[in-house]
């Protein structure tokens, strides 16, 4: 294999020996979403206990399409350069019909912005960059072969029991954030359950290495015929690893169809004979979530809170997207800089993103299996009318790529400014000189001003931005002047043509509440 799978040291924790005082946050899960909350917290200056029943990343790929905002996220989590470097950047797609390309697209890295579209990076980087970053980190107290085995909670804290390869121990926590995957132990303990909808459909994941040409492109088959009739995805890798998805159908066998000597017939008919098969994984569709993601004292995030099919790369991305909503929100609560209440903004901004997932990931689930009936006439002529005219191809869905969300009921907004920056939307980067403006933006409330002087005497630091062609297309459009308020996430929480003092400290004032 071209990835080694290296152990990390399991080290005998105190509890074993004394009781350990109490944490602020124990994080379950040292996956990509645990390991960057843990870094988040500590960014906002909150230690954290790290625990993992494993001691090694991931097996397989399996997350490994990162959009620009999750870019962002690691970049400001210290690894963004590391997986850059080693990722493979991409924004070509092209859509095939039978063997036939009938259309493709380019979502192109617009002028002055740092990250690109997406960057195909196997999941185990990314862990690894992260276990790196969390090792050396003060406020991170990362424990592998620390498995939890217990959960209990009472007004003003919380308790998990730990079992380690030297006995168990128990812990005590402000809160408990479960970030422990979809087959999450903690929801079990909870005796909570997924909402939503599963699929009849399987399709099977195989990583394989290879020296191809296939260039830096997501390419996307709807009946083809090495396949046959139903759908293909591609997708290349760091180290020449290839990412391959074929639907299987609800009646394929998983236990057969994951054995090599099942595998290796199909994907050669794909890309020939000359390939090394690395993993492989049989996975079925499923577009569900928790029914509210805030229990008291423990929290749920990523798969542990919601779980929505591969095509779109809406699973780790919206992850990562949890944790820049829930890490300064936690952080400010556990300083006493805002109420509780704050939290139940998490559960309604992060419910809101995992509808849009669900609903997003459901209907290209239904466009590439579609029922018998007018589901599969509609898929059909849209697929044939796609090759012809241009107005179809937008019609054709074989994932819808994730962005983040907008989240409703931010505000007050000026309807004169550019709908790209309004409230709720993440704040768009744009060149200063010789940064960025997003390096500016995040870790406290910030009021951005364009082209105009914020009031003095207000609970928010202000960022005079540098006028250029970019600020002004995308944060003042045909207005002179402007002032943007903005969460220590880089969501914009509310802006103004004209600012009156009083206003913008009654905006601040609710942001921190929580509220509109």
């Amino acid at each position: 294999m071209p990835y080694d799978y290296r152990s990390y040291p399991y080290v005998a924790p105190p509890g074993l020996t004394a009781p350990e005082p109490r944490h602020k946050v124990v994080v379950v899960g040292a996956g990509p979403i645990g390991l960057a909350m843990a870094l988040e917290l500590a960014n906002h200056g909150v230690a954290s206990v790290v625990l993992d029943d494993n001691n090694v990343v991931s097996m397989g790929s399996r997350a490994i399409c990162w959009s620009k905002r999750s870019l962002e996220i690691f970049d400001r989590l210290g690894i963004g350069d590391k997986v850059l470097a080693k990722g493979v950047t991409w924004s070509v797609g092209r859509i095939c019909h039978g063997d036939d390309e009938i259309f493709h697209f380019d979502l192109e890295r617009e002028p002055g912005q740092k990250m690109p579209p997406f960057v195909n990076l196997q999941q185990y980087y990314v862990e690894e960059f992260l276990v790196d970053r969390a090792m050396d980190h003060p406020l991170v107290d990362l424990r592998f072969k620390n498995r939890v085995t217990a959960l209990d909670q009472g007004e003003d804290t919380a308790h998990v029991t730990v079992k380690t390869p030297d006995g168990s121990y128990g812990l005590k926590a402000d809160y408990v954030l479960a970030c422990d995957g979809a087959r999450s132990t903690l929801r079990a303990m909870l005796g909570l359950d997924f909402e939503g909808e599963l699929f009849e459909e399987r399709f099977l994941i195989a990583d394989v290495e290879m020296e191809a040409d296939f260039p830096s492109e997501r390419w996307f088959w709807f009946e083809p015929t090495f396949h046959d009739g139903q759908s293909a995805l591609l997708h290349r890798q760091a180290d020449n690893i290839y990412r391959i998805d074929l639907q299987l159908g609800w009646d394929a066998d998983p236990d057969e169809e994951r054995k090599p000597e099942n595998v290796v017939p199909r994907v050669e008919k794909l890309v020939g004979p000359d390939f090394e098969l690395d993993w492989v994984s049989i996975y079925s569709f499923q577009c569900r979530r928790l029914k509210t993601f805030v229990h008291h004292r423990v929290i749920f995030a990523g798969d542990s809170a919601h779980v929505v099919s591969p095509f779109g790369a809406r699973g780790g991305n919206g992850g990562m997207q949890d944790v820049d909503n829930l890490g300064w929100k936690l952080a400010a609560v556990l300083h006493g800089r805002a109420p509780r209440t704050l939290l139940d903004s998490y559960d309604r901004e992060r419910v809101f993103g995992a509808d849009e997932n669900i609903a997003q990931s459901s209907r290209a689930t239904r466009f590439m299996t579609p029922a018998p009936g007018v589901e599969r006439l509609f898929r059909d002529q849209v697929l044939a009318l796609a090759g012809k005219a241009a107005f179809a191809q937008g019609w054709v869905n074989s994932g819808r790529l994730s962005t983040p969300c907008v989240y409703p009921g931010l505000g007050p907004d000026d309807p004169h400014l550019p709908a790209l920056t309004r409230p709720g939307s993440v704040a768009v980067d744009a060149p200063q000189g010789n940064r960025w403006l997003l390096d500016t933006l995040g870790g406290t409330v910030k009021l951005l001003a364009v082209n105009c002087t914020a009031p003095e005497g207000l609970e928010a630091e202000t960022v005079a931005a540098e006028l250029n062609d970019e600020v002004q297309r995308r944060y003042l459009g045909e207005a002179e002047q402007a002032l943007y308020l903005v969460r220590p996430d880089q969501v914009i929480a509310a802006r103004w043509v004209e600012p009156e003092r009083r206003k913008i400290a009654t905006a601040i004032r609710a942001l921190w509440e929580g509220r509109p």
